[in-house]
């Protein structure tokens, strides 16, 4: 069992690439790796991951998530959505599953650590015992859009500090960007200031602006030019330490 599904995605990729199969089961046309998971008694996503999700961590996406390691980029992969399909026909569904990237983890040659959820969800109807027999499944996945309607949420995590100390951390980010840097405005001065990417998808900034706080972020979509995106009063003057606060993002 060990041998097979370890090999199953390079015999997958031979069929997609060079025999042809039909497009219903290679319509991904995505990269090839391999996949575990990591078990919780709930099924669901850690509230400790590194991308500094907490709770939102554990529940978004019913709690098919994942830990992965190269695309974790630092930490401007926290967030990205990906569809992610096994690729042992009589086992794996056709549609595989959307995970949502939570956490870092390095595996035997893996690129996704799942949540049973998400592992689960790479089965056909009563097969996924099957799976978690296997331990480590190939895969074929690619990059797609979150879709959050395109709104996000930016939570204000409990170590800040009002009013000098602000960490915040983007929640259902939307697309298929990364935020590669926020900056906040500082109006007295008339300039933007970079925040710190403290760890994971988390900012943090000493001595923070007074009065309502408006931020742009740096973003990169694949392989289009990096762009700024501002968003106006995102956050109130008089914030809280573990409040969140929302706001539509611009079309």
């Amino acid at each position: 069992m060990g041998f097979r599904s370890s090999m199953n995605y390079y015999y997958a990729a031979f069929l997609c690439t060079t025999v042809l199969l039909p497009a219903a089961l290679c319509y991904y046309g995505g990269d090839y790796s391999r996949a575990t998971y990591y078990g919780r008694p709930d099924f669901l996503g850690t509230p400790t991951g590194a991308c500094g999700f907490g709770e939102y961590g554990r529940f978004v996406n019913d709690g098919r998530v994942t830990a992965v390691s190269r695309l974790y980029r630092g930490g401007s992969g926290c967030g990205a959505c990906y569809r992610v399909r096994c690729t042992i026909p009589e086992d794996c569904s056709e549609e595989g599953t959307r995970v949502v990237v939570t956490d870092y983890g390095e595996g035997d040659k893996t690129d996704f650590i799942l949540s049973q959820a998400a592992f689960e969800g790479l089965a056909r109807p009563y097969k996924a015992q099957h799976l978690f027999a296997y331990g480590v499944v190939g895969v074929e996945f690619k990059r797609v859009p979150c879709l959050y309607y395109r709104r996000f949420i930016f939570l204000v995590l409990p170590q800040s500090r009002y009013p000098a100390y602000l960490a915040i951390v983007p929640l259902y980010q939307p697309g298929t960007f990364d935020i590669i840097a926020i900056e906040v405005f500082q109006a007295d001065r008339g300039e933007w200031r970079p925040m710190r990417r403290a760890y994971g998808t988390v900012f943090d900034i000493t001595d923070a602006p007074l009065g309502v706080i408006t931020l742009r972020y740096k973003s990169v979509d694949y392989g289009d030019p990096e762009s700024w995106v501002q968003l106006n009063e995102v956050i109130p003057s008089d914030w809280k330490a573990g409040h969140a606060y929302e706001i539509e993002i611009p079309a």
